[in-house]
């Protein structure tokens, strides 16, 4: 008995001195959310007004656009039709398909993840996909954040086309993923990839214990009151998507089939939830100082070369980060934190400039309107900061 209570005794003494060197999970700044300014249309940004006068009354564009500084609306208004076939125009709240926009959600997840103590950016990727290929024994999680894994791109293999259209779990896009090789070793190049994300999406719920989407509203939608944010379920009343195809007008493009993208593109938002949610990322209630600076750091390997001629950019966690005004003419040198979308009759641009805090979100349900959201971004950005506008894109 007295040997019996000896080995409780030590046992009890391992597990308080485990406990006391185990690192703590440590939260983000818990400050009270600022209001949500009212849903309402604000036009105080001249040249951008004239801009999407224009160009929404003729349909070169179609979509939303919103530029905030700070937590005052500079600009919001919408240009277009929800549904074409009904005649219904768009909405200030209308529900847009982020596409890769939703990439950041889940890189965030991960680091809230990392900021519970629940898992580490710099874990194998075999630590939490089990079986694992050999192939993937050097992945770290990070690589697949910093798409530098080097596994394929669901568009990089045989019959995308056949995939492209056929539904599959999450469970089967992870099977999938193991059958090929990697097309470089880790970490030594970067390729956009959201085969990557996907797996992201999978860690996430192996190390929550619920499926990714719902650990997003829990962690980040329901607290920020983001209730217009979601899984693109076909259910969500996101408007329709179109498409210029063959010369003609705008087709309809009803099948998003975003289950094969579930945690690289699969969700929806409406202009004010981004701004709210970009608000609460960059001013640190969401990520603790270290994973926030994780988050926007360039994990790009220094041999990474510059992208078609342009000035290469920082390849973060779920965003880049450049100066993406040189692309219009007149440029603009401001560093600026964004990602793009682009699926299934959407297109999409969200970008931040941090030293005014001036925040662009354009959102199209047009897919073929790429160059009008790209100039309508940076014309909203140049005209909030007090740059010349530009009015072209630089080719």
């Amino acid at each position: 008995m007295i040997v019996v209570l000896a080995v409780l005794l030590l046992v009890a003494a391992a597990l308080v001195a485990w406990a006391s060197v185990r690192p703590e999970a440590v939260s983000p700044a818990s400050r009270p959310l600022p209001p949500r300014p009212p849903v309402e249309v604000v036009e105080t940004l001249p040249a951008l007004k004239a801009q999407l006068d224009r160009w929404g009354g003729s349909g070169q564009f179609t979509g939303g656009v919103l530029v905030a500084r700070g937590d005052q609306v500079l600009y919001r208004q919408v240009h277009g039709f929800a549904d074409r076939s009904q005649g219904a125009p768009l909405q200030l709240n209308s529900r847009f398909r982020l596409a890769s926009i939703s990439k950041q959600f889940t890189a965030a997840a991960i680091l809230r993840l990392q900021d519970e103590s629940v898992l580490s950016t710099h874990d194998p990727l075999c630590k939490w996909i089990q079986p694992c290929p050999a192939a993937w024994e050097p992945i770290r999680l990070n690589h697949l954040l910093s798409h530098s894994s080097g596994v394929p791109d669901l568009m990089a293999r045989p019959a995308w086309g056949i995939r492209r259209v056929t539904p599959a779990t999450p469970e089967e896009l992870t099977e999938e993923s193991k059958q090929y090789g990697l097309q470089f070793s880790p970490g030594t190049k970067v390729r956009y990839n959201n085969a990557g994300y996907n797996l992201l999406g999978a860690v996430v719920e192996k190390a929550s214990g619920m499926p990714l989407h719902d650990y997003l509203q829990q962690a980040f939608f329901k607290p920020l009151g983001m209730a217009d944010t979601g899984y693109d379920d076909g259910l969500s009343d996101v408007v329709m998507g179109y498409a210029n195809l063959g010369g003609g007008g705008p087709s309809p493009q009803p099948d998003a089939n975003v289950s094969i993208i579930f945690a690289a593109g699969a969700l929806y938002s409406t202009l004010d939830d981004l701004l709210v949610w970009e608000r609460a990322l960059h001013r640190g209630q969401l990520l603790t100082p270290r994973s926030y600076a994780m988050m926007i750091a360039d994990h790009a390997p220094e041999s990474a070369p510059p992208e078609r001629g342009r000035q290469r950019r920082d390849w973060g966690f779920g965003v880049f980060v450049n100066s993406i005004g040189q692309r219009v003419s007149p440029p603009f040198l401001d560093r600026q934190i964004f990602h793009t979308g682009s699926w299934s009759g959407f297109r999409n641009l969200m970008t931040w400039q941090p030293d005014e805090d001036v925040t662009v979100i354009v959102l199209s349900n047009n897919f073929h309107q790429r160059d009008a959201v790209f100039l309508l971004s940076q014309q909203g950005m140049a005209e909030a900061l007090g740059r010349d506008v530009p009015t072209t894109m630089a080719r």
